[in-house]
């Protein structure tokens, strides 16, 4: 139904932000990756899977549509849903989850909270000729960038902070290169001045 929505991000929770376009608000869920993508009150482009269910309907999005084409192939694993799907992407990325499927990695998909052995064997399984191997990068940089904000996230919000406010502020925050230490430094030092 929906292929994007363009709009304002208005307000950034702990999985979902809402998009106003032209006056109406649009609660979108979506990843802690799409979420540290955004800022309130930037323009910016998500990319939708409409889900209508039994009680409502509900907006999932993306800042990218590889992450939207992740999203939709883990949908198509039996018993996974949207939930799992997001826990997945705020995990990993799709190109670690391609590499994981590809190389049989179960060990990789179960560091994911809520995934076990036996859903990590059916992703591997029923995702397993989906994959294109040439779409696959080998982005060892991404990752430890990756886990460092994973980590400063983790420490700034055991301080009693919401995973919106701490990606709110971590997003105006230059990551490249640094180590947690850093991000929560600096992180705190913002939060400080609010």
């Amino acid at each position: 139904m929906y292929e994007y929505i363009i709009g304002k991000v208005v307000s950034i929770k702990e999985d979902y932000l809402v998009l106003d376009n032209n006056g109406i608000g649009y609660r979108i869920y979506t990843s802690n990756k799409s979420l540290m993508d955004v800022s309130i009150g930037k323009h910016t482009t998500m990319y939708i899977h409409f889900n209508l269910r039994d009680d409502g309907i509900y907006l999932y999005g993306f800042s990218t549509q590889e992450e939207l084409e992740m999203f939709n192939l883990l949908l198509l694993v039996s018993k996974i849903g949207p939930k799992v799907g997001l826990s997945i992407l705020s995990t990993l990325t799709p190109n670690q989850i391609k590499l994981a499927i590809l190389q049989n990695d179960s060990e990789q998909l179960c560091s994911v909270p809520g995934v076990g052995k036996k859903t990590a064997s059916r992703i591997i399984l029923e995702l397993k000729d989906r994959i294109n191997k040439e779409e696959i990068v080998a982005d060892e940089k991404s990752v430890m960038e990756d886990d460092e904000i994973k980590i400063a996230i983790d420490g700034i919000m055991s301080l009693g902070y919401s995973k919106g406010e701490v990606l709110k502020i971590i997003n105006q925050i230059n990551t490249d290169g640094m180590a947690a230490e850093g991000i929560i430094r600096e992180a705190l030092k913002r939060l400080s001045k609010q």
